[in-house]
Parts: C-alpha cells; structure tokens; sequence
C-alpha cells in the first residue's frame, strides 16, 4: 500500500514539482546572496552579473532543443540526468572556485535548468490527465515564486551558520535527493519507438515549424510578453514606492501572483480554455497599467499587478496540454516555454530600466500595456489560425 502511494500520480506531480523548486533554485541561490557574492570575488564590476545571468543564455539558444532531444531519449531520462548534472555542478560551486570557474559552472548549469523545465510539466501533464490537469499544470507555474521565497528565508541563517559555499552543497544535496527519488519511482518507458537523431539542418527546420504552428508555439509566444515583465518589474516596482511599505510589496507581489494562480486560476480552468484566462489575466493587467499611468505607483496597485498576472502564469503551463494532445508535441511546446522565458527574462529587464532612464513617468506603464496588448493580438491570431486549421 505504501509503494502504491509512492507511485500515485499526486505524489508523483507533487515530487517533479519539487524538481522544479530544485531548477528556480539555481537561480535563486545566486540572486538572494548576490552581493556576498560581488564581495567574495571582490573587483569584477559589471562581468558579475553574469552570475545571475549565463544560466538564461543556455535556455535561449537551446530550448526547443531540449524538447527535440526529449522525444529522442525519453522525460525520465532528460529529467534524472538535469538533476544528476545541477547536483553535481552545485557541489563543485560549493568549493567557492575561482570567478572563470563558476562562470563556466553556470553557463554548464543552464543545460541542467533547460532539462528539468522542459522534462517536468511535461511528465505532470502526463501523470496528470483529466480534470486535474488543470490544477497540477498551476501548481507546476508556481515553482520560480515559491522557490525564491524559500531560498530568501532560509539562505541568511545556512550562510552565517556554515560559510557562503554552504547555500550550494544545499543545494546540490536536495537536487541529489530528488534525482533519486524520481529514479526509482518514475516508471521507465520503452524507448525502441525513438525516431532517429535529427541533423542540424533538421533541428533548424523544426524551429520553423514548431513557431509556425498556432497549437504548439501559442503557450511560449504569449508566454514571451510576460516574461519580458515579470521580473524586471520584480526588481523595479518596489524601490519606487514608499520605503515604509517597500519591504511588504516585495514579498506580496510574487506572492500574489502565486495566490491568484493557485485559487482563482484553478478554479477558472474548470470552466473555461487556459488561452482565455491567459487573455483575461492581461487584459486585468492593461487596466492596473493605465491607473498606474494615471495615478502613479501604490502598493496595492503592484500587488494587485501581479496577481493579475497569476492568472497568466498557471494557464501557460496548463494550455500546452490543452493545445497539443501528443506528448512529443507537447515536449516541443515546454521546449518553446522555455526558450521564450529565457529571453523574456534575458532582455525585459535592461529595457525597462533604459525606459526609466529616459524619466518619463509614463514609459514604465506604456512598456506595460505595449507587451500585454501584443500578447492578447498574438493569442487572437493564433486562435483564429487554429480555428482555420480544424475548420479544413
């Protein structure tokens, strides 16, 4: 009874979500010790960012690779071997080496991030099917938000407790963990079926189809628009409010976002597509947009930002599923997720911080309606070819 507890797919979901936990992670175990890091490697000026940022430049060249390569050598496999690796690359970062060194191990770490977040959704739409789909797909977009809290609230302690290299081995021994506990209770598939290896003029050919196709590039294109905001507004909205108040909208924002995704957009998927709360949630944001050109930024307005923006975040995941019926299909779509989400994240930030730049209160919030209004024309577009597509 326990091992068929163990294999259930609520524990399996509920387990490749803590892999996700283990790839935000990689993330967060830089950005929340940031500047003991700058400290520690002393005079590397502005190269330091790249510490925080190497590990996105993988998923950009790479992410729809990493869908191809799912369908070549299976999701158990590209999942365990993603944690094998980020276990492994945490543990020589836990050696504190030299500023190239961990450079490198960074830039090695984002094939381990690309696999989990390409492997993981994947799999829980899977295990997950039917009714559920919907909620464990939701679940699964709250991974980056619950990760950086909880590497916030415990990093502090862990580094003055046990050095800076402590946060990393950590790290590595939760990946490890998670790594062999998805070995031994994900069940292995046949891969006799896999298809050849496709050459690079295949791999090439494929990046045009799967962005030419409305069902399997919809979820990443919109996906694009908010990412290209997410965190730069992450970063931006708090130090433009009150400072009394700075330490709250902080912490409320990405947590709002998880609340709204978790209840509302639950509850939402039940009843109607994930495209269409996709659509609903920018449509809520492009209104707080416009009071925040209008009135400034408060914190509630900024809170109430991001949990319109929960709605996008868990209908994402949940419309790669919904779109796309075939798992190779659906591979290539977290592939596309991923590899949109990398540039988002890569390019959002320096643009909006070279809008603020120019001092016009009203570029932030235009940056803002500009992106959400692309996002909703492109999921209308796409909609309308899908329509065009099942209609021939």
């Amino acid at each position: 009874m326990v091992t068929s507890l163990f294999r259930s797919p609520l524990f399996l979901v509920l387990t490749l979500w803590t892999a996700g936990l283990g790839a935000a992670a990689q993330f967060a175990k830089i950005v929340v010790i940031f500047p003991e890091l700058q400290a520690y490697y002393g005079e590397t000026g502005a190269a330091s960012g790249y510490l925080v940022t190497l590990i996105s430049f993988v998923g950009m060249a790479l992410g729809l690779v990493a869908g191809v390569i799912a369908i070549q050598i299976g999701l158990r496999r590209l999942l365990i071997l993603g944690l094998s690796l980020g276990a492994a690359i945490s543990a020589w970062q836990a050696t504190m080496p030299g500023f190239e060194a961990m450079m490198l191990s960074r830039f090695i770490e984002g094939l381990s991030h690309l696999a989990i977040v390409v492997a993981a959704p994947t799999l829980i739409a899977q295990l997950s099917t039917g009714k559920y789909q919907g909620a464990a797909l939701t679940l699964w977009g709250t991974f980056f938000g619950v990760a950086f809290a909880t590497v916030a609230l415990f990093a502090p302690t862990l580094i003055a407790a046990y050095g800076i290299g402590s946060l990393a081995l950590a790290h590595a021994i939760y990946m490890a963990c998670i790594a062999m506990v998805l070995a031994a209770l994900l069940p292995r598939v046949d891969r006799n079926d896999a298809p050849a290896w496709p050459s690079l003029a295949n791999i090439a050919r494929r990046h045009v189809s799967v962005y030419s196709s409305p069902f399997i590039a919809a979820p990443a294109l919109g996906w694009l628009f908010y990412t290209l905001t997410f965190v730069s507004l992450l970063a931006i909205l708090p130090p433009m409010i009150d400072p009394a108040q700075r330490a709250m909208v902080t912490a409320a924002m990405p947590l709002a976002s998880i609340a709204s995704s978790l209840t509302l957009g639950t509850w939402l998927l039940r009843r109607m597509s994930a495209v269409t709360i996709i659509i609903i949630g920018f449509v809520l944001a492009i209104g707080l947009a416009v009071v925040l050109m209008t009135f400034g930024v408060a914190a509630w307005l900024a809170i109430a930002l991001f949990a319109s923006l929960g709605l996008v975040q868990g209908a994402s995941f949940a419309a790669v599923p919904q779109l796309n019926p075939g798992l190779a299909e659906r591979a290539l779509a977290n592939g596309g997720l991923a590899q949109m989400g990398n540039i988002g994240n890569g390019i959002g930030t320096p643009i909006a911080l070279a809008i603020l730049a120019l001092g016009d209160g009203i570029g932030l919030p235009l940056f803002i309606i500009i992106s959400y209004s692309a996002a909703i024309a492109t999921h209308l577009f796409l909609a309308q070819m899908r329509k065009k597509r099942s209609a021939a």
